[in-house]
C-alpha cells in the first residue's frame, strides 16, 4: 500500500526487467492482471494497483466532482513510487485513466498501452453521434435501473461490453463485487463522459502507443478506440481475434504477447538511442 495524504492506494510489484504499471478497469483490482503476469513468467517488473474506490484504494471523488483528474493523480503517485519511465498499461477504464496521465505529462512514460478504453467523448467530438448515443442510452438505462432499486442493474453495462449473458456467466463472487461497487462504477462513467478528447491534444502526444480492441466487442467501443488509435499512432486499433471487452481474462496469452511485443520494441529503440 501507498500511504498518500489523499488516501491509501493499492500497490504491489513482482518480477524484474522493464517496469510495467498495470491499471485495471472498473469493478476490479490489481488481481485482474494475474493471468497476464503469469504469461510473462517474471520477464517484467509488474506493478499493479486498483482504481479509486476499488480494492484497498480510497475513493477521492464525489457526485459533484468526478473529474478524471482525481484518478490520474492517484495513478501518477503509483508511477512515482515505481520509479523511472514506466510502460503504462490500462484495461477498460484503466485505459482511460492511463490516457489522462499521458495527456497531463506529470510523470515519465516509456510507452502507453490501452486495452479498449471507454472514451465516449471522442465519438461526440468527431461527429459520430449515433454511436455516442449508444453509449449514453446504455448508461441512462443502467443508471435509471439502479435508482429504481435493481441491485443487478450493472448487468446491463457488463453485457453491453462483453455480450449478452456475460454477467450471468461470471462466478457469484465476481457478480457480487460488481453489484457492491456499482456506485463507484457510476462515478467512473461520469468521469469518462466528462473527459474531453480534442484531436489537437491527442496529436501532441509523443509517447509510443498501442491501442487494442476485441474482435467481438461492441461496435461503439471499437469505433471509439479506432479513432483514438488513429489520433495517437496514425492507424486503427489492433483487433484481438475472438476476444471481447474482458480480454485480459479470456485471451491472456494473446494480450500478453501484444503488450510484450510493444514494450520490447520500445525498449530496443530506447537502448539504441
Amino acid at each position: 500500500m501507498i500511504e498518500d495524504r489523499k488516501g491509501v492506494i493499492d500497490y504491489e510489484e513482482q518480477g524484474s526487467g522493464p517496469t510495467l504499471v498495470l491499471a485495471p478497469g472498473s469493478c476490479s483490482t490489481g488481481h485482474a492482471w494475474r493471468s497476464i503476469i503469469a504469461e510473462w513468467n517474471g520477464a517484467f517488473r509488474c506493478v499493479t494497483t486498483s482504481l479509486l474506490g476499488y480494492g484497498g484504494t480510497a475513493e477521492r471523488r464525489s457526485s459533484a466532482d468526478a473529474s478524471i483528474r482525481h484518478e490520474a493523480e492517484m495513478l501518477e503517485t503509483v508511477i512515482r513510487q515505481a520509479g523511472g519511465p514506466v510502460h503504462l498499461v490500462g484495461h477498460s477504464f484503466g485505459g482511460t485513466v492511463g490516457l489522462a496521465v499521458a495527456l497531463r505529462r506529470q510523470v515519465p512514460l516509456a510507452s502507453l498501452t490501452i486495452l479498449e478504453a471507454p472514451v465516449p467523448e471522442i465519438l461526440r467530438e468527431r461527429g459520430e453521434h449515433r454511436l455516442y448515443q449508444t453509449f449514453h442510452h446504455m448508461f441512462d438505462v443502467y443508471f435509471d435501473a439502479y435508482l429504481g432499486g435493481n441491485r443487478e442493474a450493472i448487468a446491463r453495462m457488463i453485457d453491453f461490453y462483453g455480450g449478452a449473458g456475460t454477467y450471468a456467466s461470471w462466478p457469484q463472487k465476481v457478480r457480487d463485487y460488481a453489484c457492491k461497487t456499482t456506485p463507484i462504477n457510476l462515478l467512473d462513467w461520469n468521469s469518462a463522459f466528462g473527459f474531453p478528447l480534442p484531436q489537437a491534444a491527442l496529436a501532441t502526444l509523443d509517447v509510443p502507443a498501442l491501442v487494442c480492441v476485441g474482435e467481438n466487442s461492441h461496435p461503439a467501443v471499437k469505433r471509439a478506440n479506432d479513432l483514438l488509435s488513429l489520433d495517437l499512432r496514425g492507424k486503427p486499433s489492433v483487433a484481438i481475434p475472438g476476444a471481447a471487452h474482458f480480454m485480459i481474462a479470456t485471451h491472456a496469452k494473446e494480450v500478453s504477447e501484444l503488450i510484450a511485443g510493444h514494450v520490447l520494441a520500445v525498449e530496443s529503440l530506447r537502448a539504441a538511442a
